[in-house]
């Protein structure tokens, strides 16, 4: 379930808090509305023809197998294993859809949202055979391979699906018989997406699935939901962020008031020691609406206040000095070193340090690496001086990164053999977020040695409360 991502103006708040009013699995969808009934939901489909439907007009046009059988659109492959996607005719932006599904697997389908000719869209997956993904997020790669979806999913029955698509960039939410199974917002950054489109639905093809392989589709229907109602933040001119209503409501709050250091603590150290800067002699301070990490000092983090954070979703802003040596501290606790009790997201000086420390970086001390154990998957800093944008997320297990809207890996710390450090599991599943200051390479120009801003963090509930 994740996560950035992102009640959203009344429509949306009232969409995320009240069950949807979908007939039950069993029933056969009534005829195609010509306007919205109670809750705004219109009918897409009328049980008995493939009006208002088209397998051309999307980013992904065949020629799957698609028919109507009692009461259920229904997707095969056509001969040649030759798959496709069924688009709606109408185009839609902020929206919620739901509809029955039901899968005789292996089969792959999906549900796709703002589709349009070479134009950049997303799909839910609906990956019904061994390995597959149910309710992850592909889009001309892996964006997001879901955690809860599958274990959700009830293959050969019908199961009710429903996917909201809202924002600018997406923020996309699935659930499965009422389940919340994904909640993840694309990153800032990445190349642009559609901002409207047709809604799909799949058959994968090239499989060359069994004969009786097949998807269903029925209860179709869509509402649309205001425009520009799911963004949590607002970005003034200078590039600060303020929380706006639905961001609150929504679950997220501010880490730093860029004012001073309340709801901070540096290492192993009394809060009340705190002066009118921060903790300068500690090696932290606020000035200029940022929280500065310096170069010299006696502590080699700052921390929350909190000390349990699990389940959660997170994103704030870094600039580096040269030679700054820093990181991104993640359910860390204070006994042993935070980079292996918990986790580091690795903040460096990538352009310099080599050359001037003399030594061979290891690939994931590069800025983007998750400590002693994934390397990024690219470069994504951007120079010296300039804004970056960390978003990270932690569910159980998993956890994903992006930086500058690029993401840099989306992994399963159950999966991974550290090269330093404990085992993810045996480290701690709940701490404190925090960030490092380590000491520069070499001579420095300046006297900070990286600043924070926009630090913001909501918890996720992953049995479905948090929406």
């Amino acid at each position: 379930m994740i996560l950035l991502n992102t009640a959203i103006g009344a429509a949306l708040a009232l969409a995320a808090t009240t069950p949807s009013n979908h007939p039950s699995p069993g029933a056969v969808a009534p005829a195609a509305a010509s306007s919205p009934s109670a809750g705004g939901w219109v009918s897409l489909f009328d049980g008995k023809t493939l009006d208002g439907w088209t397998e051309k007009g999307g980013r992904y046009d065949g020629d799957a197998d698609w028919t109507v059988e009692d009461g259920a659109i229904v997707g095969r492959e056509a001969e040649g294993a030759r798959g496709g996607l069924l688009y709606t005719e109408g185009m839609y932006a902020d929206y919620e859809f739901e509809c029955d599904v039901k899968v005789t697997a292996p089969f792959d389908s999906g549900i796709f949202v703002r589709m349009l000719p070479k134009q950049r869209g997303a799909q839910f997956t609906i990956d019904d055979r061994p390995g597959g993904s149910i309710c992850g997020i592909y889009s001309d790669g892996w964006l997001y391979k879901e955690t809860g979806g599958s274990q959700a999913w009830r293959s050969g029955e019908w199961c009710h699906v429903r996917v909201r698509c809202v924002g600018d960039p997406m923020h996309l939410v699935a659930w499965i018989d009422g389940e919340r199974v994904l909640d993840y917002r694309i990153p800032e950054g990445l190349s642009p997406f559609a901002r409207s489109g047709r809604i799909g639905i799949q058959v994968h093809g090239g499989r060359d699935d069994p004969e009786d392989a097949a998807v269903r589709f029925k209860n179709l229907r869509v509402r649309e939901l205001p425009a520009g109602a799911d963004q949590p933040f607002t970005r003034a001119d200078d590039g600060t962020l303020a929380l706006t209503a639905v961001g609150e409501a929504a679950g997220w709050s501010s880490l730093f008031n860029g004012v001073d250091l309340t709801g901070w603590a540096p290492a192993n150290r009394d809060e009340s020691a705190m002066d009118d800067a921060g903790w300068t002699r500690a090696g932290y301070r606020v000035q200029d609406g940022e929280l500065q990490g310096l170069m010299s000092g006696n502590a080699g983090h700052i921390r929350t206040s909190r000390m349990d954070f699990d389940d959660f979703e997170f994103r704030m802003d870094f600039k580096l000095s040269r030679l700054c040596n820093s990181g991104l501290y993640l359910r860390s606790t204070e006994e042993g070193n935070p980079s292996f009790n918990g986790c580091e997201v690795q903040i460096l000086d990538d352009f310099n340090w080599e050359a001037a420390s003399g030594s061979k970086l290891a690939p994931y001390q590069f800025t983007g690496g998750l400590y002693g154990a994934q390397a990024p998957a690219k470069s994504a800093l951007k120079p010296i001086g300039e804004w970056n944008t960390y978003q990270v997320n932690c569910v159980g297990t998993r956890m994903h990164c992006a930086l500058n809207g690029v993401i840099l890996w989306d992994v399963d710390t159950s999966t991974i053999t550290p090269k330093q450090g404990e085992p993810f599991a045996k480290r701690a599943k709940r701490g404190f977020i925090g960030m490092q200051r380590h000491g520069a390479a070499g001579k420095t120009d300046s006297d900070v040695g990286i600043a924070f801003r926009n630090i913001f963090v909501r918890d996720l509930d992953v049995s479905g409360g948090t929406d």
